[in-house]
């Protein structure tokens, strides 16, 4: 009998671009300077990206460019959330003592704040431009294109 092996790389679509972002604003405040610069229409999804295996969840905005047939996502990198701490001093009426635990949607990307995804399936657009626009936001430390390529956790980027 053949043995059929599948890849999953092999049905994991590539035909977006990925950017990401250091900055330190709050999520709705860089969309909607986004929005100013790029000329975009990025609304946040009424559900954020949850994601149960890390209990942990990321602000997602999104825009639907039907003229290009275009789709831009602005997506938190980081997840900060408050936990009970383990440790304990040994006393049976000792306070309980929270932690502040990071999660990031890409652990490989640990100090990229925000992701872009722009999916096009002829990718059509020109990426230089677009990173000049928002390397021009003051706020903005830097912004660069990440090459798909490099990306262990591929399949947190599928957000439909």
């Amino acid at each position: 009998m053949a043995l059929h092996k599948l890849l999953v790389d092999d049905f994991y679509d590539t035909s977006f671009a990925l950017l990401a972002i250091h900055c330190r604003l709050e999520d709705y405040r860089l969309a909607y300077l986004l929005n100013k610069q790029l000329g975009l229409n990025l609304k946040r999804k009424p559900q954020d990206l949850d994601y149960k295996y890390f209990a942990a969840s990321y602000a997602i905005y999104e825009w639907d460019d039907i003229i290009l047939d275009t789709t831009w996502n602005l997506v938190s990198n980081i997840c900060k959330k408050e936990e009970d701490s383990l440790q304990s001093s040994g006393s049976l009426f000792d306070n309980q003592h929270t932690v502040m635990k990071t999660y990031n949607l890409l652990p490989e990307f640990k100090n990229v704040d925000y992701l872009i995804k722009v999916t096009n399936e002829n990718l059509n657009f020109n990426e230089k431009s677009i990173l000049d626009k928002i390397q021009s936001i003051p706020q903005i430390i830097t912004s660069y294109s990440i090459d798909i390529d490099e990306i262990k956790s591929k399949d947190h980027l599928i957000f439909n």
